[in-house]
Parts: structure tokens; sequence; C-alpha cells
């Protein structure tokens, strides 16, 4: 393992069960030689397994707890499916309280890769290192790899990227081919409750998220998505959350549809809003406007109206000069009710450490007239 400036980091002298993020190449030291540990949140140290925390998008992250064995089986078939193994260079660029990071670089070191926790370095210097370095296999989130684009550094080596917590754009791809093009690029869906749902490929279909990753059985009852399968977390740690046990079932609150043996999905439960009597998810919504130019980053709200009780808007990173096509493209695919009244542009982007966007953070600024 080699941390953030390259050093090798080869053992610890005490290990403790709840463990500091950072520096995160100690930390990893520190949980394999704990077995039992919690990196991130507060609380008590767990007594088995290994506690880890949900991205937290529109409210404060919630502890998880995990079997060593729910990781571990998705190991053996990343393993098969991927070849990470002896001989691979794994790059993770997030923070370890990010669960698709800790799970990287667990995974990495589990099957015996040479791993490079990354986090501490900004985005360009990640890129360097990942050409430096000659990463071949990287674990990250989507606006984890559109930083790495930004950087515009060539990736000869990147061979595999392994991506979750957000759907991937057709410009993102694009971006990631030209500075990796031997690069194949792997979109995967999950939670932090559930780890890998589905698998996504070259034959996936146009919003879709994909098929059931190996082991992994996915039915849709009322339009909610439950999934069973050996990579599910034992429940939650601290506060209670949104995910629900039925009849070694679970759910986290998303609704979709499966067409063909593809899941495709509406969104989140808790997000969904009722505009002039109608159900919107706006998921849906982000999705389309973040397929369009001038988009480097979209979300869709909800603001109550006197008239309506509620309208929908957009916050979007990118080009305010696109904003009358965004609103046109959105009324033409959504109808005139449910598409968002406006855009408000950000020169910033407000994200959580698990790399997704600070819903909570966009509606503040929203309510403060930003």
């Amino acid at each position: 393992m080699f941390d953030a400036a390259g050093r090798a980091v080869l053992s610890v002298q005490m290990a403790s069960g709840v463990i500091a993020a950072r520096p995160a190449g100690a930390a990893l030291a520190q949980a394999f030689a704990a077995g039992c540990f919690r990196i991130g949140g507060a609380g008590p140290a767990p007594t088995s397994g290994f506690e880890t925390l949900t991205a937290g998008s529109s409210g404060e992250p919630r502890r998880i707890a995990r079997s060593h064995a729910s990781w571990a089986a998705s190991f053996a078939v990343n393993r098969g499916l991927f070849g990470i193994g002896p001989g691979m260079r794994v790059g993770v660029p997030g923070q370890l309280v990010q669960s698709l990071a800790l799970y990287g670089a667990v995974e990495g070191l589990t099957l015996g890769a040479e791993v490079h926790v990354l986090d501490g370095l900004r985005p360009d210097r990640q890129a360097q290192a990942l050409a430096s370095r000659r990463i071949q296999v990287i674990h990250a989130a989507p606006v984890q790899v559109r930083l790495l684009v930004a950087a515009g550094v060539t990736l000869p080596d990147l061979r595999l990227a392994l991506v979750g917590g957000a759907k991937v754009d057709a410009g993102l791809r694009q971006g990631l081919a030209r500075i990796a093009p031997r690069c194949v690029l792997r979109e995967f869906y999950g939670a932090a409750e559930t780890s890998f749902i589905t698998l996504a490929d070259d034959d996936t279909p146009e919003g879709s998220v994909g098929r059931a990753y190996p082991g992994v059985e996915i039915r849709v009852d009322a339009g909610s998505i439950w999934v069973r399968s050996p990579y599910l977390f034992s429940g939650y740690a601290g506060e209670p959350g949104p995910a629900v046990w039925r009849d070694g079932w679970l759910s986290v609150g998303e609704m979709g549809r499966i067409a063909d043996g593809y899941l495709f999905l509406h969104g989140r439960a808790g997000r969904m809003v009722t505009v002039a009597g109608q159900n919107v998810f706006p998921e849906e919504i982000e999705a389309c406007l973040a397929a369009l130019p001038g988009v480097a980053q979209v979300a869709v709200l909800a603001r109550t109206d006197p008239l309506r009780g509620v309208v929908l808007v957009a916050v979007a990173q990118g080009d305010p000069a696109a904003e009358a096509s965004l609103l046109s493209a959105a009324r033409a695919r959504f109808g005139a009710l449910a598409a968002p009244r406006r855009v408000i542009w950000r020169a910033d982007w407000p994200v959580l450490a698990s790399g997704k966007t600070d819903l909570a953070a966009l509606t503040a600024g929203i309510g403060a007239g930003t």
C-alpha cells in the first residue's frame, strides 16, 4: 500500500477500533490491524465486523454495520470479472469515509493488488500520480472522474474505471476516453446499505443502470426496488435510516422498473414531489439535463409556490447561455408543469465526502436567494 506521497505503508504499532480517516495510508493499516473498526462518524467502536457511512446526500451520513463477509463475497466476484489481484496497481482518489473509496482500497489489498490511496492531493496532482505510478484500475465517483478529466493529464496505463454513486453521462464517458484511451468504464449501481446491485456494460440501454450484479436478485413491487444478495449490510449502527427489510429482501427507498432484465431508476421515494397533482422524480429531470451541452453539474430542487403548492427549479454549474435550451428540453420531455421553472447558476458546486452533490447545501443556497 502506498500513501498520497508515494510512501509505502507497511504496518502500525498500535490499532484502535475508531480510526481517523487521515492520513489515509495509516488509517487503512490500522483497519487491517484492528479487524473491527470504523472510519468516520461518531460513537463507540464496533465489537464485530466494521462500520462505514452512507453518502448523506440529503442529510447527515448514517453509520451502518457490516460483516466482513458482506464485502469479501464481492471481492471474489470482482477478481473474476476484472482480474483485480497481484500485479495490478489500484488507485483510490476518494476519502476513506466514502464507502466506495474504503471498499476499493480494502478490496485491492485483500486481493493482493498494489493500492495507492490518493486522498489529500488536489485533483490535478491525483491525475499526475495516476500517470506517474502507472495506475491500472481506479474506484471513483463520477465527480472524481470529472475532476481527473479536467486536469487534462494522459493516463495511458489506466485499463479499468469502476464508477458508482451517480449516473455517468455521455460527456464524461467521452472525456475519460480522451485522457485514457485504453480504459474501460464499468458503471455500477448500489448503495452503502446494499453494496453492488447492478452492473452496466456496452450493451446496456440508454437510461438503464444495467443488469443484476452476480449473486443479486432484484424485484420491483409497486414501483419500489427490492434486492436480496450476500452483500447486504447488517443494519444501522446509530440513528435509524431509510432501508427496510422484508423477508430477507432490502429496499433503500429507490423507485424504478425492470424491462428485459435491465433496471431503470425513477428516483428516491424521499425526493419525489407532487406538482399540480403529478408525481415527479427530480432525478429523472437531472439525468435529462446533465446529458445536454453546457451542463457540468445539475440538481433539481423543490420550492414552495403560493399558486401551485410546489414548483421545481434547476441549480446548475456550466454555461448560463444554455439556460433557454435546458428549460425547453425539460418542458418537451416532462411537460410544462413538471419542468423546472428556472435555472440558478453556480460557479462552485458543493459535494460531500462521498463525491455526491450536497443537496442540503444547494437547498440552503436557494433559501438564501443565491
